[in-house]
């Protein structure tokens, strides 16, 4: 099982998911969210949206394995 976590914003439109579920790659969970949570998958698909694995920010391909934490970060500003 992969572990979902979810930054700033984004944590607002995932109060109702789990916080695990089981997926090959970010882009999978993205689109598994999307369908039963349209809100929060309209969020994800947002071109400024960082998705980070064990901490290390990556792309939406990248492969995952079981236990991997998986972190969706919204855009940040700041001055």
């Amino acid at each position: 099982m992969i572990n979902l976590l979810f930054f700033g914003r984004l944590g607002d439109f995932a109060k109702q998911v789990p916080s695990t579920m089981a997926a090959s790659t970010p882009a999978e969970i993205r689109e598994l969210l999307a369908a039963d949570f349209p809100d929060l998958g309209r969020e994800l698909n947002q071109p400024q949206v960082l998705v980070s694995v064990n901490k290390m920010i990556v792309g939406w391909d990248q492969p995952l394995f079981d236990g991997s934490e998986v972190a969706f970060l919204p855009p940040v500003t700041g001055g």
